[in-house]
Order: C-alpha cells, then sequence, then structure tokens
C-alpha cells in the first residue's frame, strides 16, 4: 500500500515524500487507518517494523488539521532517554513541512536542559515525548498544559513494564483528560500487557505484526563455553574478522565494563555505554558508533530496542537473555533493510536451560560452533541435565552438584 493511498494531509505526504518512504510496511497499513478513524489501538510489532512512523503520520496529519491553541495535542511515553530523542528525530524528519513542533524529556541532564523543557512544555509544544520519571516532574509541577490532549501513545509498552514503570504510567495518565485517543505499541504481548491495556484502552482495535521471529538473513551462532573463556572468545572473533561495526549485549554493567577494559588493551576501537554514563557521554558514544569512529560498542540491555543504529555486522549476546524475545530484540540490530547480519550467544553452563528456552521460541535449534583451537574445549552442551539456578539455605545460589573445573568470579 502507497502512502499517498492514506489521505495524509499534503504536507505531511511532502516529508514522507523527502525521507524517501514509498510503500507502508505491514504495522502501518492496519495501524494508519484505525489511528486516522479515532480509534485506540493495541499494536504487537517487532524492531525494525516501522512502528514509530506508524503512529507518528497520523498524530502529525490531525495535528496539523486541529486548532492549536498553545495546549499539548500529543503525548508519547517511552522507556529510554535514547529511544524519546531518536523518535523526536523521525519526528522532526516528517514534520519538516509542518507548523508542528515537539520536544524530548528525560533525565540525566543539567539545569538549563529542565528549563527549556519547562518553557516549551508551559508554551504548549504539540507533542512531548518523554521518559516516565522526567515526565512526571513536569505535571507534579502544574504548567503543562495537557487538558486539550488528543492523543497518548505508549511505545515499548512492554518494556516499560519489564521497567517498573507501571505507576509511574498509571501516575502520568491520572493527570490527562479521559476523553483521548490512547496507542499502545509493543514488541511482546505479555498477560500484564493486556492487563494494562484493558485499564487504559477504550475497545481498542488489536494489531500484532510478526512476533517473536527474527529476520532471515540474520546468521545465528552459538558458542558453549566456561565463564573464563568468554572474553578470550571474543578477542578472537574479532580479530579473525573484518567488520565495521560490532555491538556486544552484556548483562551487567560489571561485565559490560570488564569486557570493554579488556578490549581496550587488545587496542580494538571499543568504548562501552550503560547507566552510569551520564547523558551527554552516551549520546557521544553512540555518535562515534554510528559515525565509525568506533567499530566495537558493548551494552547493556539499554540498548537493545529502540535504537535506529543501522548496518551492524556483528551483534554479540556476551550473556544469554534472561528472556527470549530479549534475544530477538538483540539479534535485531542487525539484518536491518534487508542486509545480512550475524548475531552470536556465548552460553556458559548455567545459561543452557536458558538457551533452550529461547531455541524452542525460535522453532528450531541455532548452530553450535567449535571453539578455536587457541580457546580450549568448552563445556558439551546438554540442557536437559543442568538444573535451573536455585536458591539454597542461607540465601546463597546454588547450580546443582559442583563440577571440577575451576570458574572466574566475576
Amino acid at each position: 500500500m502507497k502512502f499517498k493511498e492514506f489521505n495524509f494531509d499534503p504536507r505531511v505526504l511532502e516529508g514522507i515524500e523527502s525521507i524517501g518512504f514509498e510503500t507502508a510496511t505491514k504495522v502501518q497499513e492496519q495501524a494508519i487507518p484505525v489511528i486516522m478513524e479515532g480509534k485506540d489501538i493495541i499494536a504487537s510489532a517487532q524492531t525494525g517494523t516501522g512502528k514509530t512512523a506508524a503512529f507518528l503520520l497520523p498524530v502529525i496529519h490531525k495535528i496539523i488539521n486541529s486548532e492549536h491553541d498553545g495546549h499539548v495535542r500529543s503525548l508519547v511515553i517511552v522507556p529510554t532517554r535514547e529511544l524519546a530523542v531518536q523518535i523526536d528525530q523521525q519526528m522532526q524528519g516528517l514534520s519538516y513541512f509542518t507548523n508542528v513542533n515537539s520536544i524530548a524529556v528525560y533525565g540525566g541532564t543539567d539545569g538549563t536542559s529542565f528549563s527549556q523543557e519547562k518553557h516549551a512544555l508551559s508554551q504548549g509544544a504539540d507533542m512531548i515525548i518523554g521518559t516516565p520519571g522526567r515526565l512526571i516532574a513536569h505535571l507534579n509541577m502544574g504548567y503543562v498544559k495537557i487538558g486539550q490532549l488528543q492523543s497518548l501513545i505508549l511505545d515499548e509498552a512492554d518494556r516499560m513494564l519489564d521497567m517498573g514503570f507501571n505507576d509511574d504510567i498509571m501516575k502520568i495518565i491520572s493527570f490527562l483528560p479521559k476523553k483521548r485517543q490512547t496507542l499502545l505499541f509493543s514488541a511482546t504481548m505479555p498477560n500484564k500487557m493486556r492487563q494494562l491495556s484493558r485499564s487504559i484502552l477504550n475497545n481498542p482495535v488489536e494489531v500484532n505484526i510478526g512476533i517473536s521471529k527474527p529476520a532471515e538473513k540474520v546468521l545465528q551462532v552459538a558458542y558453549v563455553v566456561y565463564d573464563n573463556q568468554k572474553i578470550p572468545l571474543i578477542k578472537d572473533l574479532l580479530k579473525s574478522k573484518n567488520l565495521r561495526s560490532v555491538l556486544v549485549f552484556c548483562s551487567t554493567k560489571s561485565s559490560t565494563k570488564e569486557l570493554a577494559k579488556e578490549l581496550k588493551r587488545a587496542r580494538f576501537a571499543v568504548e562501552d555505554i550503560h547507566s552510569d554514563l551520564d547523558q551527554q557521554s552516551r549520546e557521544k558514544v553512540l555518535l562515534d558508533f554510528k559515525s565509525r569512529k568506533l567499530n566495537v560498542l558493548v551494552a547493556t540491555d539499554i540498548l537493545s530496542r529502540g535504537i535506529d543504529i543501522e548496518d551492524i555486522d556483528l551483534i554479540i549476546n556476551y550473556d544469554v537473555p534472561n528472556e527470549g524475545e530479549d534475544y530477538i530484540h538483540r539479534i535485531g540490530r542487525t539484518a536491518r533493510a534487508e542486509s545480512e547480519g550475524i548475531a552470536i550467544t556465548l552460553i556458559n553452563e548455567k545459561e543452557q536451560r536458558k538457551f533452550a528456552e529461547i531455541e524452542e521460541l525460535l522453532g528450531k535449534p541455532v548452530l553450535k560452533s567449535a571453539l578455536p583451537s587457541s580457546i580450549g574445549e568448552g563445556p558439551s552442551y546438554s540442557p536437559s541435565t543442568r538444573r535451573p539456578e536455585r536458591y539454597g539455605r542461607q540465601g546463597k545460589r546454588s547450580y546443582g552438584k559442583k563440577r571440577n573445573f575451576k570458574q572466574k568470579r566475576k
């Protein structure tokens, strides 16, 4: 379906054409008409399917065709600062030929940024894109002109619930007019998402697009390793391949910092990104990675969703993700826009059962590659014999019988 068929305002179409969009994606084709009709929607679609434009385009069209009286018209709530900035940048591109304005509001900035946000919100920016904590800080002060709000959008709603933002979301909604259009976009649809939708949506239309399936052009490979083999293996992989862009995901800040430190010692162009960095530092690291000043970025899960970084050659999961959906979103950073990519996962003994559950979600096993001879022999892959992690007496973690090898403690 062509974008011209949606009956957008000519100024919206001009923005679409300037970006080079021609044909709508599946989620855009199904969601845009529903939003244009003013109905609530709950839409699930994985990363890279075009869901940001699916809600921005009809919202821009509606704002253009409503009277501007100094009130906020649309509010987008997102889980991370990076996603807020990304959506604001896409908003600016799509609305370039209109008089619609937007602002991204998020924490981790200085007092000057807060004052600028306050000025924009009190003057009535057309669209606010923000993280829950920062939005609540502004709303509590009473100057945000929110009484005439037309639409509320929750993007990456499942991620926000995973991060514990449910109470914050309901707090924000308490400030909003009850008569509004609510759009809920998510990558997955667990029970808690459906519970949220029942409490904030009014007779929503449901759209489901391609849930839990990685891109076909992602070559998935796994290595079964001991913990002390992980860093040597990553060094070996990076040295043996001529790669322009590599993204390594770690489950903890400590492993993120440790791996980046070791790769720097090995003279790789690498930086790490995690919640301990201030916003300015995080933005610089991301910019350097996108511009290829860095070719290796080590990150916590803060980057696994919603970050628009194209042409990543290799994704490495330093740890097995906790959930299958997180695995999908991590490896979804590669093989974007019809390109090919590789996703490698390192599996230690404790994570084998967890990875087997991911394989079950995928519907097929992931290729287990032999370790390089320089790394040594790893454990066998026998997830059915591995006991799940549990807590024993005195609150200490227990992983079943002791093994006859030593593992490096983190």
